[in-house]
């Protein structure tokens, strides 16, 4: 024992123990949480137990008379007989396909026979996607006039990037390969290689980033669309960058999330680091509800005029699922009273609730649930430990739960911020398969795709279709209307308060 614990007194050896004990909880949660996250389920669903109200009643049959009746057990039922009737249909080939036809006569001589009807097989085939030449030729004339001549050709065809080779069709290909299906760009380059294709992934990394920088503008007006909503989401997510100074290794940047329930849209925000100043520059003319995971960065925004801030119950949730392993009673108490908050949502949307039935009926079965919760949160508090997982969830819980109550006053409120994490996911999926991005204007370019891209899922947009057409036309778009070329754009579906207010 080290001499300065000798010279303790019996108090202080008490705090020390008390101190240790805390600590070593707080160690043990934090390794089971691991092997959790490495070798446990990710899913946060919740089963109770079956209340202990409910009586199981045995009916005085021993255990030894179930054992002996369940060794042998006779299964008798009954089925239809299958007489001819219908059966289970697979899910029919899209019609759109192109049917490629192939006629198999019989080996038999047929003429003069006649045809009575056909049996029809249809077979789903695939053939690797190809790449092709677009060849413009074109011709030359002379056209006299007077003493001077005039060549007449004809004119090329508006280009994504001038001097690339790769078309529009191309080059979607190749991004939504990358920021949606996350398939790095060395893995494209092999996979043109086995076509007899060379082309590096330098270069097609060029192409990448001349791609962002073309639509820039589009992404600058997207952003502005974003920002006129009265209900955002926020979130962040990491992002490792390497490092120009300093080859070989990387710095954590940060992708800022928003969302707009309302309209639909996502924005991502690139900054080199997690501190306020992201969040600060995007919503320094907010006005309206900004909900968050309660990260203390927008703690500030709750105390600005105009600005309400809410919490998210799905975060709460998750710090009691953490706890159950601390102190089960506790942790499944909470969580069945979180479940009735969602039963009570899942009820709204079968029924289909307008906008009055909404918050009427969340002031009279959530706003109950939520005040006895804090009540319970403050009595049980001083019968934890702070520091461990209860301790923390009770904390984290009772010190956001006037943010946590503010979804059931508003209709178009909802009460967590899932859509925002679900629009962070590829990100995390991506950074598994390409690492990392290249330099800090690499990560800008991809928060400009993964904006647009996760707008195109929102909106139920086809990404492909609609970024080959926009490269197609944006080189000679009208700058003031750049707007037109985001993804689901409609001139009636222009965002403004009054129509999300209304939503």
């Amino acid at each position: 024992m080290p001499p300065e614990i000798e010279k303790l007194g019996r108090d202080e050896l008490l705090e020390v123990v008390r101190e240790q004990y805390e600590k070593n909880e707080s160690l043990q949660f934090e390794n089971d949480r691991l092997k959790k996250l490495i070798f446990g389920a990710k899913s946060e669903r919740f089963i109770p137990e079956v209340a202990p109200e409910q009586t199981s009643f045995d009916f005085g049959a021993s255990k030894e008379v179930k054992k002996e009746e369940s060794a042998i057990e006779t299964i008798t039922y009954e089925r239809e007989k299958n007489t001819g009737g219908k059966k289970p249909s697979r899910q029919p080939i899209p019609a759109h396909l192109e049917r490629v036809v192939h006629e198999i006569k019989p080996e038999e001589d047929v003429t003069g026979l006649v045809k009575i009807g056909e049996e029809i097989t249809e077979e789903l085939e695939y053939v690797p996607g190809k790449l092709f030449v677009n060849k413009f030729v074109r011709p030359k004339y002379v056209k006299p006039e007077g003493e001077k001549t005039k060549v007449l050709i004809g004119k090329l065809p508006e280009r994504p990037l001038p001097k690339c080779i790769a078309g529009p069709q191309l080059l979607a290909a190749l991004i939504i390969a990358k920021f949606i299906d996350h398939l790095p760009l060395y893995r494209q380059s092999q996979v043109f290689k086995r076509q007899g294709v060379d082309i590096p992934d330098a270069t097609i990394g060029g192409w990448v980033n001349a791609t962002g920088r073309l639509l820039k503008a589009l992404y600058e007006a997207h952003k502005k669309k974003v920002l006129l909503s009265i209900y955002l989401m926020a979130d962040e997510t990491p992002i490792p960058v390497l490092e120009s100074d300093n080859p070989g290794s990387t710095h954590k940047g940060y992708y800022w999330a928003y969302y707009a329930p309302a309209s639909k849209l996502v924005l991502f925000d690139y900054r080199p680091g997690r501190g306020k100043e992201g969040p600060k520059q995007i919503l320094k003319n907010f006005k309206g509800h900004l909900q968050t995971d309660g990260y203390a960065v927008y703690d500030e925004y709750g105390t600005k005029v105009g600005i309400t801030l809410m919490h998210c119950w799905a975060h709460a949730r998750r710090k009691f699922v953490d706890a159950q392993d601390n102190d089960r009673e506790r942790a499944d108490y909470v969580l069945a009273e979180i479940q009735k908050l969602y039963a009570l949502e899942r009820e709204l949307k079968q029924i289909n609730a307008g906008k009055e039935q909404i918050v009427a009926m969340r002031k009279e079965k959530a706003a109950p649930v939520i005040a006895a919760l804090k009540q319970w949160m403050i009595t049980n508090k001083p019968e934890v430990m702070p520091k461990s997982a209860i301790g923390k969830a009770i904390d984290y819980t009772l010190s956001r739960i006037d943010a946590l109550t503010v979804y059931t006053t508003a209709a178009h409120l909802q009460i967590d911020n899932n859509p925002i994490e679900n629009s962070i996911r590829p990100i995390a999926i991506g950074r598994k398969n390409y690492l990392f991005a290249g330099s800090h204007q690499a990560a800008e370019n991809a928060a400009i795709f993964y904006s647009l891209f996760a707008t195109c899922k929102a909106q139920g947009v086809n990404p492909h279709t609609w970024l080959a057409e926009t490269l197609q036309k944006i080189a000679t778009h009208p700058i003031n209307r750049i707007e037109e070329l985001l993804p689901g754009w409609k001139p009636e579906a222009t965002v403004s308060e009054k129509t999300e207010s209304e939503s």
